[in-house]
């Protein structure tokens, strides 16, 4: 993606034992006027992530700064655009940090009906 206003995420996910670290950078993003949402902790599986993680929001512009923080952590993470291929933007378009996570593709809309942006509001980005 070359134009730096489109939407990104970034999941970040954590075990019991990084979860300090994993809410220390969610407070951080938190106070960061290029991130656009902090998603809850979720302790548990949701939606293809099965594991605890947690969601930022951001443009292309930001994305090296974001992978940068989370690297530094050294906390895994999935960063990928929000286009209108769900399936896309979790496989192909991705890029993990760390040691991947398996994700559960099947619940993924399907291309061209990506729910992503209505479901955050396009006003966000």
């Amino acid at each position: 993606m070359t134009n730096p206003d489109a939407p990104y995420h970034a999941h970040i996910y954590y075990d019991p034992a990084e979860r300090p670290t994993a809410m220390a950078l969610r407070d951080r993003f938190g106070v960061d006027p290029t991130i656009l949402f902090v998603g809850t902790m979720t302790d548990g599986a949701a939606g293809p992530h099965p594991i605890a993680q947690y969601e930022v929001h951001f443009l292309a512009r930001s994305r090296d700064a974001v992978v940068a923080a989370i690297e530094a952590t050294g906390l895994r993470a999935l960063v990928h655009p929000l286009t209108d291929d769900d399936l896309a933007d979790h496989t192909r378009l991705a890029h993990w940090i760390g040691e991947p996570v398996e994700l559960d593709l099947g619940v993924l809309d399907p291309p061209g009906l990506n729910q992503g942006v209505p479901r955050f509001g396009v006003s966000d980005f």
